[in-house]
C-alpha cells in the first residue's frame, strides 16, 4: 500500500514509525512531516485544510490510504472530501469531528446519551459568563468552546482567576475558539486517556494512557499540550474500562449514528475517575500527543491493520494483541513554552540515542539546517521507551534524555510519578 499521513508533529512521527513496521506499507509519505520524520519517510508540502488539493495529490501519487493525524483537517472536512473521491481514509467526517471542535456540542451529545460528565453551562457573551462564575464560585473550570491546540482550558482555583480566563477568551487570546465558552464544575479524581477505534458500528478499545498537562513538576505551572505520558494507565482497571464503554462510549456512538453522523476513526475519551466511576472530561477525535507515542511503541505494526479495518468497516473482525509491557514518553520543550519561546537553537546528541523497538526519539518541532537539528516549535521531542515495568521504561527514557545536548530545552523529570 501507498500511505499518506497528514500532520507534522510527534504524534505523526510515532504513527509513521508504527506503520512502517507493517509489511503492507510499500511507500509512506507524510505531509508536512518534520526533520525526524524525513529520516524515515518521504515528506511533502500540502495545505492540510484543502481537501481538493490533497485528493489531487493522492491521485497523482497513487495513494491507497490516508491517515489524518491532527484535528484541524478533520474539522475542516478533509476526510469527507477524500471519501467523496473514493479514497480509503482513517478519521471522522466534519460533523462527527464536532465532538472535539465544539465542547458545547459534545456536552449536548452527552446529555442526549445520558453519559456521565461534569455539570456545565454554555455562554456566548462575556457578561453572562462572568455573572455565572460570580454565582458559582471557585474552583471552577473555564473552557474555550472551539479548538485551541490543547491550551484552551483553565482550572481556576479562585473567582479572580476564572474571571481573568474569561477576559482572555472573550478578548481573543484563543481567536475564534474563545468566542463561546463552556463553564464546568471542577471534577475530582484521577485523569486517564482512553482510546477506542470506531468504524460507525463496532467500537474496539485499543489502549489507555495518562498524560501530564502542566509544565512543571508535581503537576504545577501552566497547562500545555502535554509534557509526557505513559501507558497503560493503572487507574483504568477492567471494571473502569467496562463502565466507560457501557456508560459513555456505546451510548455516545449510538447517539451520533442516530443523528446520521456515525463516528469513524479513533475516539480519544478523556476521563476523570473517582471511586471506580468514570466521568467524561472531553472528547478528542484523534490520537493524543504525547499519548500516541507511548501507545505506538506498544502497538507497533498492527496499528496499520487496525486503522485499515476501521476505514473498511470491518472492525468487528479485529482484536488487539497487547504485550505485557509499559511505555513512557518524555517531552522536551523549548524554554519559555507554553509562553513565548525562541526558535533556531541547535539540538545535539540525538545520534547517540538508541533506536530500536524499546527506544525511539519522536520529533515534533524540529527542522534541519546546515546538517544540524534545530528547534522549530514549542514541544520539540518526545523521548519514548518501552520496558517490562513502568520503572524500566522511565529509566530508559530518561537515560536518552541525558544523552541529548540542548541547553535551551527542558523537560519534566517526574513523568509517571503518581504511578511510580
Amino acid at each position: 500500500m501507498n500511505i499518506l499521513i497528514l500532520g507534522g508533529g510527534g504524534r505523526e512521527h510515532a504513527l509513521a514509525w508504527a506503520v512502517l513496521q507493517n509489511p503492507k506499507c510499500d511507500r509512506l509519505i507524510v505531509a508536512p512531516g518534520n526533520a525526524g520524520i524525513n529520516m524515515i519517510a518521504e515528506c511533502a508540502t500540502l495545505d492540510l485544510s484543502d481537501g481538493g488539493a490533497i485528493a489531487g495529490f493522492c491521485e497523482a501519487e497513487a495513494v491507497d490510504f490516508v491517515i489524518i493525524g491532527p484535528e484541524a483537517p478533520l474539522v475542516a472536512g478533509v476526510a469527507d472530501r477524500l471519501r467523496e473521491g473514493g479514497l480509503l481514509v482513517f478519521g471522522p467526517g466534519a460533523e462527527a469531528a464536532r465532538l472535539e471542535a465544539s465542547k458545547s456540542f459534545a456536552k449536548t451529545i452527552c446529555d442526549a446519551a445520558g453519559a456521565p460528565t461534569a455539570a456545565y453551562a454554555h455562554f456566548t457573551d462575556h457578561e453572562s459568563a462572568r455573572a455565572h462564575v460570580a454565582a458559582q464560585g471557585a474552583p471552577i473550570v473555564i473552557k474555550a468552546d472551539g479548538l485551541a491546540a490543547g491550551k484552551g482550558v483553565v482550572v481556576a482555583e479562585t473567582v479572580d482567576q476564572a474571571l481573568a480566563a474569561l477576559d482572555d477568551m472573550f478578548g481573543g487570546s484563543f481567536g475564534t475558539a474563545g468566542a463561546e465558552v463552556v463553564i464546568e464544575e471542577r471534577m475530582t479524581g484521577e485523569e486517564a486517556s482512553f482510546f477506542v477505534l470506531c468504524d460507525g458500528e463496532t467500537a474496539l478499545p485499543i489502549g489507555t494512557a495518562q498524560d501530564h498537562k502542566r509544565a512543571g513538576e508535581g503537576d504545577t505551572g501552566p497547562n500545555t499540550g502535554g509534557m509526557g505520558a505513559f501507558s497503560p494507565a493503572p487507574v483504568m482497571t477492567d471494571q473502569v474500562t467496562e463502565a466507560a464503554m457501557n456508560e459513555i462510549v456505546h451510548p455516545v456512538l449510538a447517539e451520533m449514528t442516530r443523528r446520521g453522523t456515525p463516528y469513524q476513526g479513533v475516539l480519544f475519551v478523556g476521563l476523570m475517575i473517582e471511586n471506580g466511576k468514570p466521568r467524561l472530561i472531553e472528547f478528542n477525535v484523534r490520537f493524543g500527543d504525547p499519548e500516541c507515542q507511548a501507545l505506538m511503541m506498544r502497538l507497533g505494526g498492527q496499528v496499520l491493520d487496525l486503522m485499515q479495518a476501521v476505514a473498511e468497516g470491518r472492525l468487528d473482525q479485529m482484536s488487539v494483541n497487547w504485550a505485557e509491557d509499559h511505555a513512557m514518553s518524555v517531552v522536551m520543550a523549548t524554554r519559555g513554552y507554553p509562553g513565548a519561546y525562541e526558535k533556531g537553537s541547535v539540538i545535539a546528541g540525538l545520534e547517540t540515542c538508541p533506536e530500536d523497538s524499546f527506544h525511539q526519539v519522536f520529533h515534533a518541532g524540529t527542522a534541519m539546517r546546515d546538517g544540524r537539528y534545530v528547534v522549530d516549535g514549542g514541544r520539540v521531542l518526545a523521548i519514548t521507551a518501552r520496558g517490562a515495568s513502568l520503572r524500566e521504561a522511565a529509566d530508559r527514557a530518561y537515560a536518552m534524555v541525558d544523552r541529548i545536548d540542548w541547553p535551551e530545552g527542558f523537560c519534566r523529570r517526574d513523568i509517571g510519578w503518581r504511578a511510580l
